[in-house]
């Protein structure tokens, strides 16, 4: 699995002495390098050759092939000349394994979810559209503005020339779909031929109440160029959370790829853990997430998706009696994570997308099964209806304003 360290995507070749500027100029984490256009390319004045190497790194790092990322870049060529090049060139050039080689030519897929990557990211000073919400049974039709540019990327060869708009697109809620509602989780698998009984689980989304006043430990910030663990440089509170109560590495890689749309949809991405083993979080953070990583040692947010109870399965009836358990650890192995038995194993966890301030809970997903993770459609189509709500809020409150004032001069 390719790691979200930013020393580690540029390796030791030439963009490794771009990293100050980089870090100075905002790209300071792999997902949002990984979108940058020609025109910001220029702007930080990037040779052809730095160019290039990005090209080549972003498409090794959507392929899980990060480990020939040194050789192939030191090879001089560019993305398409690669594409264009024969079975034997990789194998005697490169060491390319087979299997390998298939992943890297195969131009539709990417290993790093099942869902493509947002090659796009809205900066605060560009030009701000409109586009048409997903509908669904449980929300009226309404717009969601977001921050939008087009963008032109040297990688037009391989189908990156694509808008915000655009990557918005992929996750919409297609017709048909059936809506999960606000307290999501996917259906369960019978378990031993009906024999065992898999736990009950809420109907009923969580209130504020009983998330607002959890204590929890920061253990790490939202990763930046150059930071170590244990080092926080990161003192904001603003905006919208996602809070991901991560059950594996799989399913945190996999929404930590999509922070471009989050960030341009004022979403905030934070784990919680509930329990501290200091060489996992070092593992974890930022090679799986690089987000922030939070340690709420009560359990109190995943008694709260529990309604009030842990959500608890035993390895026997919860993972080995339970086929969609075993499908879940099957996806998880082909994304490349490692996997290890260090920690508590029977906790299942979930997500929350809690609103601004004390707006409330938006979203929870519980995880029914071992490994399912939040279908991420709907949770970017709910972080999406957050951000219009929140901006029709702000007009509401500066158009009461401007009548005031108006009238104040009369």
């Amino acid at each position: 699995m390719a790691s979200f360290s930013m020393e580690d995507f540029v390796g030791n070749g030439v963009l490794k002495k771009l990293l100050p500027v980089l870090l100075e100029e905002g790209w300071d984490d792999v997902p949002t390098l990984k979108i940058m256009n020609a025109e910001d390319m220029d702007a930080i004045k990037m040779t052809q050759q730095q160019k290039d190497a990005l090209e080549i790194r972003s498409y090794l790092h959507d392929r899980a092939l990060m480990q020939y990322a040194d050789k192939l870049e030191a090879s001089a060529k560019g993305l398409p000349e690669m594409l264009n090049l024969s079975s034997m060139d990789f194998l005697s050039q490169f060491g390319m394994k087979r299997g390998h080689l298939a992943r890297f030519m195969d131009r539709t897929s990417a290993c790093t979810s099942t869902d493509p990557l947002p090659p796009s990211y809205s900066m605060p000073a560009r030009k701000q559209r409109a586009i048409p919400s997903r509908s669904s049974s449980i929300y009226q039709n309404e717009y969601v503005s977001v921050n939008s540019r087009k963008m032109s990327m040297t990688r037009n060869s391989v189908g990156y020339d694509v808008t915000l708009e655009q990557s918005m697109a992929d996750f919409k809620i297609k017709d048909g779909h059936i809506y999960k509602g606000i307290v999501a989780a996917v259906p369960d698998e019978p378990r031993a031929c009906g024999c065992v009984q898999p736990p009950p689980i809420i109907d009923n989304v969580a209130s504020y109440s009983t998330i607002e006043n959890i204590s929890i430990e920061k253990l790490t910030p939202e990763y930046k160029i150059g930071m170590e663990f244990g080092e926080d440089k990161d003192t904001s509170d603003e905006g919208f959370r996602v809070m991901a109560c991560i059950m594996c590495r799989a399913e945190a890689h996999k929404l930590y790829a999509k922070k471009p749309i989050f960030d341009s949809l004022g979403i905030r991405l934070c784990a919680v853990l509930h329990e501290h083993i200091d060489s996992e979080v070092k593992d974890f953070w930022p090679r799986y997430w690089g987000g922030v990583v939070l340690l709420d040692k009560g359990m109190e947010f995943f008694k709260a998706l529990g309604g009030g109870q842990l959500l608890k399965d035993k390895f026997i009836s919860g993972f080995l009696f339970n086929s969609r358990a075993r499908a879940n650890y099957k996806r998880a192995k082909a994304m490349g994570i490692e996997q290890n038995f260090k920690g508590e194993g029977e906790i299942k966890g979930g997500l929350f997308i809690v609103g601004k301030g004390k707006s409330g809970i938006a979203y929870q997903f519980i995880e029914r099964n071992f490994g399912d993770w939040a279908p991420l459609a709907e949770v970017v189509d709910i972080c999406a209806r957050l951000q219009n709500q929140q901006q029709s809020q702000v007009e509401s409150i500066r158009s009461s304003l401007s009548m005031q004032s108006s009238q104040g001069y009369d």
